[in-house]
């Protein structure tokens, strides 16, 4: 099996983990690197850019290097039991001809480790049960019910929001956390396998708990809030497109998403919210009030309406289905660049040859 079949197999099944059965019940990955990182944060706290920057490149370089070391011991596991194996060509993980040039990992182990990686990272289900806890709470009239569930979607003040603001803050955070918690990560791991998948959750994690705007964290959280701007771009940018393409009304979200998307305060966020905005017809941004600070961001898709609790659904709806999309797309992205780089090994091998 080649290792771009063993992360497309291994997606395709942590995917299907995570939508049958949401997070680990019981010693989530996540939340025990979000307990070493508050660690060391309280250790290395400066209000210092350079502190934070060394604080970011350890823990996410950290995880990262777990992946890769997690991935290799699949790797040498498929390979035959750490290296012991047959002489013989078959045996040992080698193909000659086809452009093969490389070992190809068999067994299962490499297609585990993955599924199990994929799953560890992603968040389509939590995100989809947290977002319907909410809306479920406003259809039935129980706003401060609904006020006590919003933080496990966002970190908004909720006893400053009405029914309309505390349903426009749960679509906004599925808008916002489909591209960071579901396509953000088939991305990176299309693109890098297991470290990328690590690597971009504990990225995600790191902007959650220090790239704020907060005294403590302005200076010390800047790297981890730019590196997260940076690693959540491809996923953004697909998102806002698989959105378009999956929501009820791809021209609107087209049109969102180039008029208002670049209002936005955050880079990534802004085409995301724009997109769903636009795809369900709805009025997005505005006021809102973080930690005792109040904001005044700019309104997104003006002509929609304003968000009903009924909205919710919906946005959950389209959620799976952008998620749906983005697992299919990245898998044929990597089957084509598979494709180019075999073609582009025979070629070399032949230019070698007729040397």
């Amino acid at each position: 099996m080649r290792p771009s079949d063993a992360q497309v197999w291994g997606a395709a099944l942590g995917f299907a983990a995570d939508a049958l059965f949401g997070d680990p019940r019981r010693g989530h990955p996540v939340a025990a690197f979000g307990r070493a990182a508050g660690a060391a944060e309280r250790l290395m706290w400066r209000d210092n850019r350079a502190v934070g920057a060394l604080y970011t490149a350890l823990c996410a370089g950290g995880a990262t290097a777990l992946g890769g070391v997690l991935a290799a011991a699949a790797g040498r596991v498929g390979n035959g039991r750490g290296g012991e194996g047959s002489k013989s060509s078959e045996d040992s993980g080698y193909a000659e001809g086809a452009g093969d040039t490389a070992p190809r990992p068999r067994g299962a182990a490499p297609v585990v480790v993955t599924a199990l990686a994929t799953w560890t990272v992603l968040g389509g289900s939590g995100l989809a049960r947290a977002a319907r806890a909410v809306g479920s709470a406003l259809e039935a009239g129980d706003l401060e019910l609904a006020r006590e569930l919003l933080p496990a979607l966002c970190g908004r003040d909720p006893q400053t929001l009405d029914e309309a603001a505390v349903a426009r803050a749960v679509v906004e955070s599925v808008a916002e956390n489909t591209s960071d918690a579901v396509v953000g990560a088939l991305v990176w791991g299309a693109l890098a396998g297991v470290p990328g998948l690590t690597g971009f959750r504990a990225v995600n994690t790191l902007d959650a708990m220090v790239g704020h705007r907060s005294s403590r964290h302005r200076r010390f959280g800047w790297a981890a809030a730019r590196l997260d701007d940076v690693a959540g771009r491809p996923g953004a940018r697909l998102t806002a497109a698989l959105a378009a393409l999956a929501g009820p009304d791809p021209r609107g979200a087209v049109r969102a998403w180039r008029a208002d998307a670049h209002r936005h305060p955050s880079p990534n966020a802004g085409p995301v919210e724009a997109s769903f905005a636009g795809a369900l017809g709805l009025r997005l941004g505005g006021t809102l009030s973080y930690g005792g600070r109040t904001e005044h961001r700019p309104v997104l898709n003006s002509p929609g309406r304003a968000v009903r609790a009924g909205d919710i659904d919906r946005a959950v709806r389209l959620s799976r289905r952008v998620g749906l999309l983005a697992l299919a797309s990245t898998a044929f992205a990597g089957a084509m660049a598979r494709r180019v780089h075999e073609r582009y090994e025979r070629h070399h091998r032949y230019e070698r040859g007729a040397r």
